[in-house]
């Protein structure tokens, strides 16, 4: 059996950054891709330990001057928002340090308020140069919701509605939905339209053992 390549912080696709900051999540979604895949492209996201800013900045440091980078995202094996202060610092450290303006995007479940009580998380992104957050929708109700995501806070789904709707008057949001046989995906598209966002509809990777 081969060995795992040691767990990575900082990996990229096509030409894109991505950052593993964290494999904690809130969250225990059925269709997740870390519950049967080590990682993604080649490269392993299965953290061992939480990485700190000095880890991070030091693995971006390696590659950040190597191309032209279309953007970085904060995507990896858990919920970024749930390191909320480590996302913030180093969104600032590459504002700071990338002599281009490199689009940041936080793909996220939107459970940064619930992961934060009592802080304006919206508002701190925006403020440390995250331009777009991608927010996994997933369901057009709460029950749905819950079937397929199994949330540990009970109030997930509203509190997912509502950072969507604090956002969007200061950042570009998205929603995404994966297509499920649980999910109706014509309902999500409706919603986001109430909601005043655009929609982006994932296919499912399944399992093959």
């Amino acid at each position: 059996m081969a060995q795992l390549k040691p767990p990575k912080t900082v990996y990229w696709l096509d030409n894109t950054l991505y950052l593993n900051i964290t494999n904690k999540c809130a969250n225990n979604c059925y269709f997740c891709l870390k519950r049967y895949r080590s990682g993604v492209g080649g490269f392993n996201l299965k953290l061992k330990e939480e990485p700190n800013v000095t880890q991070i900045t030091n693995e971006l440091s390696e590659v950040l001057h190597t191309r032209v980078w279309d953007g970085l995202v904060f995507c990896g094996f858990g919920e970024p928002t749930s390191r909320l202060d480590t996302l913030i610092e180093i969104a600032k450290w590459v504002k700071t340090h990338y002599a281009r303006a490199l689009p940041i995007r936080l793909d996220t479940n939107g459970t940064g308020t619930l992961l934060n009580p009592g802080r304006d998380v919206a508002t701190e992104l925006k403020d440390a140069g995250v331009d777009t957050v991608s927010v996994s929708l997933n369901a057009a109700d709460k029950d749905t919701y819950i079937e397929i995501c199994k949330p540990t806070y009970p109030d997930t789904y509203e509190a997912v509605l509502d950072f969507i709707c604090k956002a969007k008057p200061i950042l570009h949001v998205e929603v995404s939905v994966v297509r499920l046989p649980e999910i109706d995906i014509a309902k999500v598209s409706a919603l986001a339209q109430s909601l005043g966002v655009s929609l982006r509809v994932r296919d499912y990777i399944p399992c093959f053992f």
